[in-house]
């Protein structure tokens, strides 16, 4: 975990809670990713012995959804694939973990051999996860089709905005997206999701050369190819062996419709980057949305 600048201090009220699982607690270092939102600390006894990690969700519905993906981690996981909960306060939303050795893989440089055998076993990792999954429920069904139709008009209200700046064929994904997304998810099964698999919530120890996974906050029934959304826009298109490696280790390909669903999902990122980089003028987010367009005007299955 990246820290911020300054540290964000440690709330008394929740020293005293850590202290009441973790006696001797001397020591807390801010480990928050750099927002807002974020707010954990790695915390220490005096004697050294012992230490953990301790988080403040965010909302009621992500210390809920947390709660729910540690259990559900530990249940189909082993203790060196994912931490576990110690301990959860839902009045403070505050969740108490295990630590794990290594470092969060995203920009941790690694020889090519390396990396792809860390693609092949976040593959098998999630797909262990996903095998363990129960289908879902109607209210899983709903939620999820209520979110692709959020999706499919987000990229529907891109459409005017961004005509001047895209070329036809750019332009024609952002209009599939907004006109496909909908029926495509309500044709895919539900499995149960980690829900951010990005390269940033892979813990990679080099010493035993082992992947964890950790953050669980957004753990819920989606469509499993929703998982591969940020890799396939930021990675896969420059680096097709960690895509190949990837699926290796999940074990299966997509299908047409799961392929086709990850391509449009990945165009609306896209679009929602333009149209935000555009309204602000941010040249950052201008850059990203024309990227991830033109990765996906060239995406293969």
């Amino acid at each position: 975990m990246t820290p911020t600048t300054p540290d964000k201090p440690f709330p008394p009220e929740l020293r005293d809670w850590v202290a009441g699982h973790l006696p001797g607690l001397s020591s807390s270092e801010d480990r928050s990713w750099p927002r807002s939102t974020s707010r954990v600390w790695h915390v220490r006894t005096e004697d050294g012995k012992r230490d953990a990690y301790v988080k403040i969700s965010p909302s009621t519905g992500e210390f809920e959804r947390e709660v729910a993906g540690y259990a559900y981690a530990a249940a189909h996981l082993d203790d060196t694939q994912a931490p576990r909960l110690l301990a959860a306060d839902p009045d403070l939303l505050a969740i108490l973990s295990s630590p794990l050795p290594g470092r969060v893989v995203r920009d941790l440089p690694l020889p090519t051999s390396t990396e792809l055998s860390l693609y092949e076993d976040a593959g098998r990792l999630l797909r262990r996860w996903h095998d363990a999954s129960a289908p879902g429920t109607d209210t899983d069904r709903a939620a999820v089709r209520s979110d692709m139709q959020g999706k499919a008009q987000e990229a529907a209200d891109c459409l005017k905005p961004l005509a001047p700046h895209l070329p036809a064929d750019r332009l024609a994904l952002v209009e599939a997206a907004s006109t496909e997304l909908a029926g495509l998810a309500e044709q895919l099964p539900l499995v149960y999701r980690h829900g951010d698999y990005e390269t940033r919530n892979w813990l990679y120890d080099q010493e035993t050369d082992r992947l964890a996974l950790i953050d669980f906050s957004t753990a819920a029934h989606g469509i499993a190819a929703t998982e591969f959304v940020w890799l396939c826009g930021a990675v896969w298109p420059k680096r097709p062996d960690l895509r190949d490696a990837y699926f290796t280790g999940y074990g299966r390909p997509l299908t047409g419709d799961e392929d086709r669903l990850l391509q449009l999902l990945t165009v609306r990122l896209g679009a929602s980057y333009l149209r935000t980089g555009l309204t602000k003028q941010r040249e950052d987010l201008i850059k990203r949305g024309h990227l991830v367009l033109d990765r996906m005007a060239t995406h293969r299955p």
